[in-house]
C-alpha cells in the first residue's frame, strides 16, 4: 500500500464530515508538498439538543524522509433545537503559529428540507443543494463500535470498551479500535499498530474527543470544548443579505423535491 493510500485510509476512518478543514494559504514548502489531513467533528443534525462549541484539531504528519511536522486548526460549530447545523472550516496553521485561523467557509444544513448551504466569505456566494438522503444521526466514524461480530472475524483487530468518563462536564463513553498490520503488509520491515479512539456523548450525539494514530503517516486528535448547551443565535443559520444565492441542485433532484423551500 502506498503512503498516499495509507493517508487516504486514515482520513476515511475519521468518518464523513459535513465540512472538511482545508489547507492554509502560504504554508511553508514542505507543508504544501505533503499530503494534508482533513477531518473535523461530524455534527449530527438531531433536534432538541442545541449547543455551540469549539473544535480543535491537532495533526502530526510523518513525511517520506522520516521527518515530521505539526499543524493545528480551530473552528466553531453550532446546532439549534430544530436540528439545523452550522459548521465552519478554518485555515490550517503550523502548530507554532500564534495566528487565529482564518475562516474559509461555512456549511449550514437544515434536516427538515435536507437543504445544504455553503457560504464563501471571500466571494460572498451562497451555494445551495438538496441532499438525496438524510445524514446519519450518529457520527459515521462510530460505525465500527456496533459491528463487533463482523469485526471480530478480521485478523489482528480488537475493539475495546473504555467505559465512561467526563469531558467538559458531560459524560462520554469511550471505545478503542486497534489493528495490528503484519510486517509483510505494513510496507515496513516490522508490524505496525494503528488505532482509533472515540469518546461519544449521548446527549449531544457527537464525539467530544477523537484520536487516531498510524506511525507510518502520523496522528490526528480532535477535541470539542467551550460547550454551551442552549439555542444559538438564529443568524448562524441564515444567509447574510450581502451574499448571492446560487442553486446547485440538479434539475432531476428539484423535480423530486416539490416541498423544497429555498432560504
Amino acid at each position: 500500500m502506498t503512503r498516499r493510500n495509507r493517508l487516504l485510509l486514515l482520513i476515511a476512518s475519521c468518518g464523513l464530515t459535513l465540512i472538511p478543514f482545508l489547507n492554509s494559504f502560504g504554508q511553508d514548502r514542505a507543508m504544501n508538498s505533503a499530503p494534508a489531513f482533513s477531518g473535523g467533528v461530524f455534527v449530527t443534525p438531531v433536534a432538541d439538543a442545541p449547543f455551540t462549541a469549539q473544535v480543535d484539531q491537532a495533526m502530526t504528519q510523518i513525511l517520506a524522509d522520516g521527518s515530521s511536522f505539526q499543524r493545528k486548526t480551530s473552528a466553531f460549530i453550532a446546532r439549534d433545537a430544530l436540528g439545523r447545523i452550522h459548521n465552519e472550516a478554518h485555515q490550517i496553521l503550523p502548530a507554532s503559529s500564534t495566528q487565529i485561523p482564518a475562516l474559509l467557509s461555512i456549511h449550514v444544513y437544515d434536516p427538515a428540507t435536507r437543504l445544504n448551504t455553503f457560504l464563501n466569505p471571500y466571494t460572498h456566494i451562497a451555494r445551495q443543494n438538496v441532499s438525496a438522503n438524510h445524514p446519519s444521526t450518529e457520527p459515521p466514524a462510530n460505525g465500527w463500535v456496533h459491528l463487533k461480530s463482523p469485526l471480530s472475524s478480521i485478523p489482528n483487530l480488537q475493539v475495546q470498551d473504555l467505559g465512561t468518563n467526563m469531558i467538559e462536564g458531560l459524560e462520554v463513553h469511550g471505545y478503542r479500535k486497534t489493528l495490528t498490520i503484519p510486517a509483510k503488509a505494513s510496507g515496513t520491515d516490522r508490524p505496525v499498530v494503528v488505532f482509533d479512539e472515540i469518546w461519544y456523548n449521548e446527549d449531544l450525539h457527537i464525539n467530544l474527543l477523537t484520536r487516531q494514530d498510524d506511525p507510518r503517516i502520523g496522528s490526528l486528535t480532535m477535541t470539542v470544548s467551550n460547550i454551551n448547551v442552549g439555542d444559538p443565535d438564529p443568524e448562524l443559520f441564515a444567509i447574510p443579505t450581502d451574499y448571492k444565492l446560487v442553486d446547485m441542485t440538479p434539475p432531476e433532484m428539484e423535480a423530486r423535491e416539490p416541498g423544497r423551500v429555498d432560504q
